[in-house]
């Protein structure tokens, strides 16, 4: 948004929901490095809806869950700005041209296929980064004796048990569309938005990672 303004009318209708929301639960708000100008509001409360840099979730089984966006342990992200921003960059120009490939074939029946995640896969360097990033978050909820961590920020959907603690990775809503869920009973599955995905339309939860990381095992949550 510092460069360009972009608002379309189903912005303020998320706003509208998120606000319907934290009149009747509490909504905790987690920047992350793409929208950090926030951060310096840590812990101001508008509308209802609190702004954290990190939180601290017990689920409905008792668990606790550090909650975060994970761009802290990101090392291109923290010390080597120029990188991050070409790779920022590169990724744009992927999004983009999956768009124009996915266009083909939705013609053809096919489901959505991203581009961006199909090349990380491919890429030894960034499954290897995966691996790594998911070991430092995993260290940080072990070593603060808490029972496991949910982030974003790498943009791969992830549940599972890394250093016997539950690591869970949202995924995002640009190329996998994906968001994690607790039931009533406190278990957390992943959900895939059915419309971007025919073959699993029947939105049960799954577990993806990149071929070839050091962290395979379910978490079974």
């Amino acid at each position: 948004m510092r460069r360009s303004w972009y608002w379309p009318a189903s912005h303020n209708a998320v706003l509208r929901a998120l606000l319907e929301r934290a009149r009747r639960a509490d909504v905790v708000y987690v920047p992350g490095n793409h929208d950090e100008a926030a951060r310096q509001f840590r812990g101001l409360c508008l509308g209802g809806i609190t702004i954290e840099t990190e939180v601290v979730h017990t689920t409905a089984d008792g668990r606790r869950l550090l909650v975060l966006h994970g761009d802290e342990f990101d090392g291109v992200v923290r010390h080597a700005q120029w990188a991050s921003k070409l790779g920022g960059w590169a990724y744009e120009r992927l999004l983009t041209l999956s768009r124009y490939v996915n266009r083909v074939r939705w013609w053809m029946d096919l489901p959505y296929w991203s581009l961006a995640a199909a090349a990380k896969k491919k890429s030894k360097r960034a499954v290897q980064y995966v691996a790594d990033f998911e070991e430092a978050l995993a260290t940080q909820a072990r070593d603060r004796g808490i029972d496991g961590v949910v982030c974003g920020h790498i943009h791969v959907p992830a549940l599972r048990r890394v250093q016997g603690v539950a690591y869970a990775n949202t995924g995002d809503w640009v190329e996998h569309c994906t968001a994690l869920v607790e039931d009533m009973d406190g278990a957390l599955a992943l959900r895939r938005w059915a419309e971007w995905s025919p073959d699993r339309a029947n939105g049960e939860p799954e577990n993806e990672h990149p071929a070839g990381s050091r962290a395979a095992e379910p978490v079974g949550c």
